[in-house]
């Protein structure tokens, strides 16, 4: 079914989950859209990535559930398995969760992030035809109050009616929006990452369970730590991450070469099963988790510079949401701008963050308050109700549908956006009342 054109064009930086998704979204609804992204090819690289219920009715909706009968095919099915959640120095399962039953028009998919990335990649360029420049990093974004743009390394200017920020925790739009420079804090948190085959595991007696038995996943559960260690493909691959304290200076970076000798280190006195997994390791990575205080908005001064998911707001991996925010950002973004129409481009963009901030918010404190219940686990507390050590899944995340929240939220949200004075006490985000055009 073909969509009536906008006529509005938007420029996407940054080709992730978030980036393809808004470009994705935009196309869908009818507006002109390409990408420009730092790096000179697609590579399969990273461990595993959540997506929750809310960015599987997102996948579905592309090519009538196509794109996510693709992703779940490469994605862990704990149907059988659940979620097993072990005391960190016994080993004993102090709660065994079970996995909700799948929707299929709202899939949960958990699997590596280079190879889910490459099909939604692969889906927007090949199949959909959205121009993806590679190779092309942006050295400056800039506006005025008709069109906002970018300059790449190469000197070339590229405008459109809108530009969206999509380039992660170090977007240079980030200036443009708040106008100074905001440096990024350690969080006081770091986790170690692996993804490797089965070779070793199942040699060895100890672990060779979780690869003889199809898709598995077990935590362990200790004092301001927490080891979560899967088994996916039938148990042909597996990964885990180690989340501890960490205060290293993040003014440097932020990704390392890991050090099997710190892990061990963590893991004195834990379950011998933990470090019989790390044993197997070939390579880890050292990821320093990054904190940045939530901004007072997200929309440059003329509104034509909007960003999006990690660039706005990064998440912890507790939440399980990170990227899925970033793709409900994408799908909003794009129903605002068709609604508002190409001559109320600011107000769409404004109304898109009056939706969005409040609920980001909220998911992301998730990311907090389920590290801290594993973190600083009363043990006794789980021995009297062990479903409270049990990962959250909350309804009013997982249930949300951003296409149809877009939609029913627009009027009157845009009537706010442009005509707050016909409202009591409506406090809208910085930059104030937009005119709109007639």
């Amino acid at each position: 079914m073909s969509v009536p054109k906008s006529g509005i064009k938007v420029v996407v930086v940054g080709a992730g989950f978030g980036g393809l998704t808004a470009a994705i979204e935009c196309h869908r609804q009818g507006h002109d859209v390409s990408i420009y992204e730092n790096f000179a090819e697609l590579k399969i690289l990273g461990d595993i990535i959540s997506f929750g219920a809310n960015a599987g009715r997102i996948y579905h909706r592309w090519s009538d559930g196509k794109i996510a009968r693709r992703l779940r095919e490469l994605c862990i099915d704990l149907s059988e398995y659940g979620f097993r959640i072990h005391k960190y120095d016994t080993g004993e399962v102090v709660y065994h969760q079970k996995t909700p039953e799948q929707d299929p028009e709202a899939p949960v998919m958990n699997g590596h992030r280079g190879e889910l990335h490459e099909v939604v990649f692969n889906y927007a360029r090949d199949e959909l035809g959205i121009p993806i420049h590679l190779g092309q990093p942006v050295e400056e974004y800039f506006e005025d109050e008709n069109q906002g743009g970018i300059v790449l390394k190469s000197g070339e200017r590229v405008v459109a009616d809108l530009v969206i920020g999509a380039d992660g925790v170090r977007s240079k739009a980030r200036e443009l929006v708040l106008g100074y420079v905001d440096k990024p804090k350690s969080s006081g948190y770091a986790v170690w990452r692996a993804w490797f085959s089965n070779t070793d595991m199942i040699k060895d007696p100890r672990t060779r369970e979780f690869c003889i038995n199809g898709d598995t996943f077990n935590g362990w559960i200790g004092p301001d730590v927490h080891f979560l260690f899967s088994t996916i493909k039938g148990g042909q691959d597996c990964c885990w991450v180690l989340t501890h304290r960490d205060e290293h200076d993040i003014d440097e970076s932020w990704s390392f070469p890991g050090k099997l000798e710190e892990v061990y280190k963590v893991l004195e006195g834990w379950d011998p099963l933990c470090r019989a997994i790390v044993e197997k390791t070939p390579s880890l990575v050292d990821w320093k988790l990054v904190y940045r205080d939530p901004l007072p908005t997200w929309v440059s001064k003329h509104a034509r510079i909007l960003l999006l998911g990690d660039a706005a707001h990064p998440f912890l991996p507790t939440s399980a949401q990170g990227a899925t925010q970033a793709m409900e950002d994408g799908v909003t973004i794009a129903v605002c701008l068709k609604r508002a129409g190409k001559a109320n481009i600011p107000a769409a963009v404004r109304v898109h963050q009056e939706i969005r901030y409040d609920r980001v918010g909220a998911v992301q404190k998730t990311g907090e308050t389920t590290r801290d219940r594993w973190h600083k686990t009363d043990w006794e507390n789980v021995a009297k109700d062990p479903k409270s050590i049990a990962f959250p899944r909350e309804d009013w995340i997982h249930h949300h549908d951003a296409e149809k929240h877009a939609e029913d939220l627009f009027d009157e949200t845009f009537k706010k956006v442009t005509q707050p004075e016909l409202f009591e006490n409506v406090k809208l985000l910085p930059l104030g009342p937009i005119p709109v055009a007639v």
